[in-house]
């Protein structure tokens, strides 16, 4: 009889190692997308046959070559609270995966149980052999496994590994945002540093034009309206210059932020930039879909979305568990561990469900719905992804033509400022003309600066819409044995 039992449980054992790989639900296979076959923004001057990888690897900050700047760019990584916040939640994930893994395996459990039981004599029920006073020591050792015949915890595991995995694309989606933030707000503080500079050479130079006006009026030759235009002239430029220091003394408090550090302690010397940026080759669109952070997080939502319709599917199929338990039982500890204390059973279960008023079906409608929902928001970050590109191929090629005419404009103006300055000093004309050349000489020289101010602008924000040299190969494993680094999420492949 006992070889009888032995049989079937073994026999059952076979049946659940060959019906484990039995999974239901649809195989997973990434949707198709449309990709253009170029840039319609990209330079005219740039070739498709070029390689794939010139956008900068690594660390893209350095393509701009200010060593403050990548100082900077260095304690994100470090100090930065809200990537430490995204790695946690990554950490979590992770951990998520490790959870449901351990339901491919039996749960064992042991322990030891030692009861003293006084019997009443005066029971219904009793037997003058039983013994009044007992002791029942015992030690079980319980085994069960509910085998995955219909996939339900491979399901899980997947789709769990594909959250993770998705979990490590937002890391590395906001340690890109992060990057490209400071290197945004760095570049508009350094550009309010040079308007401030040009501010304050215009005051000189209208402290120049004060003390020959005021001279002239002495000598008889100026009225004391041009004296007194002088002096508003310089005046008002001394207000923009303390104006300026507004905006920059803002974009310096975002920076200290995102560094990690109290706004109270931090400060940046005071240094203009003037250098239009660099050159910033597009690549192919088609590598767009593997360098974005945000659109590998995307995908590897639609997996787990197409995991839960597996684990949906799952739920329409029994619940099989196997079962053992064995160890020692006795009424002294000195015969416990013997072999004639030893017991043990084993047995088969199934359960299924017969009648549920259509929940099943609901939740396989809902796992369906779900990810017919993450397909639709895969393929809007793709779109969404081409016009960001676009967007700032554009605002550089345009801003390029803007700056070379704005510059000749610069030029212009402040040929006519030495001419009206002559003119005046030669006494043809009075000191409005020179005012409204002086005026306008500031207000183009300023416009070369915010237009300069939006070119680095535009190329920071071009670098991280085409992913910042990040690869999809940098997405952890299967087995996630190690989270992202964000200094390795912007090392590429």
């Amino acid at each position: 009889m006992t070889g009888n039992r032995g049989l079937t449980l073994a026999v059952a054992l076979g049946m659940a190692a060959l019906l484990s790989g039995c999974a239901v639900g649809p195989r997973y296979s990434k949707p198709p997308a449309t990709v253009p076959q170029s840039y319609k923004e990209a330079p005219q001057n740039w070739k498709s046959a070029q390689p794939n990888d010139q956008i900068v690897r690594g660390k893209w900050w350095e393509v701009f070559q200010d060593p403050q700047l990548n100082a900077l760019e260095e304690k994100v990584n470090v100090s930065n609270q809200s990537l430490k916040s995204a790695l946690a939640q990554f950490d979590q994930a992770r951990a998520l995966v490790r959870f449901y893994r351990a339901d491919f395996y039996p749960t064992v459990t042991a322990g030891t149980t030692d009861t003293y039981s006084r019997i009443s004599q005066n029971r219904a029920i009793s037997s003058s052999f039983s013994p009044v006073n007992y002791n029942d020591l015992t030690l079980p050792v319980s085994v069960s496994w509910e085998p995955d015949f219909f996939g339900r915890v491979r399901h899980t595991v997947e789709s769990a590994l594909a959250n993770a995995q998705a979990s490590a694309g937002d890391l590395e989606n906001l340690s890109l945002a992060l990057h490209a933030n400071l290197a945004v707000d760095y570049f508009q503080l350094r550009t309010f540093d040079a308007e401030e500079q040009l501010l304050k050479d215009s005051v000189v130079a209208f402290e120049r034009a004060l003390e020959l006006t005021q001279n002239r009026y002495q000598g008889g030759v100026a009225s004391g309206v041009d004296v007194a235009q002088a002096q508003t002239e310089l005046e008002t430029t001394r207000a923009q210059a303390i104006d300026v220091q507004v905006a920059r003394a803002q974009f310096e408090h975002a920076i200290a932020v995102l560094v990690g550090e109290p706004a109270s302690t931090f400060s940046l010397p005071y240094a203009p930039r003037n250098v239009p940026p660099p050159a910033i080759p597009p690549g192919l669109p088609s590598d767009l879909l593997e360098r974005r952070p945000d659109i590998a997080a995307a995908e590897r939502r639609m997996a787990a979305e197409n995991a839960q319709i597996g684990i949906a599917r799952a739920n329409y199929f029994p619940s099989i568990t196997l079962s053992a338990t064995g160890g020692f039982e006795s009424s002294t500890i000195t015969n416990w561990l013997s072999g004639p204390s030893g017991f043990a059973s084993a047995g088969v279960s199934a359960l299924i469900t017969a009648f549920d008023v259509g929940r099943r079906r609901a939740i396989s409608e809902q796992a369906t719905a779900a990810y017919n929902q993450s397909v639709a928001n895969y393929r809007e970050a793709i779109l969404v992804s081409f016009q960001e590109v676009e967007d700032n191929l554009s605002s550089l090629r345009i801003l390029e033509s803007e700056a070379q005419t704005q510059n000749a404009a610069v030029t212009a103006a402040q040929h006519s400022l030495d001419l009206s300055t002559n003119r005046y000093k030669g006494g043809v004309v009075n000191y409005l003309e020179v005012i409204t050349a002086q005026n306008t000489a500031l207000t183009n020289e300023r416009a070369a600066i915010d237009i300069l101010r939006r070119r680095l602008t535009a190329s920071v924000q071009l670098i991280q819409a085409l992913g910042g040299g990040w690869n999809v190969s940098n997405l952890p494993s299967a087995k996630l044995t190690n989270p992202p680094s964000p200094t390795q999420s912007t090392s590429g492949p």
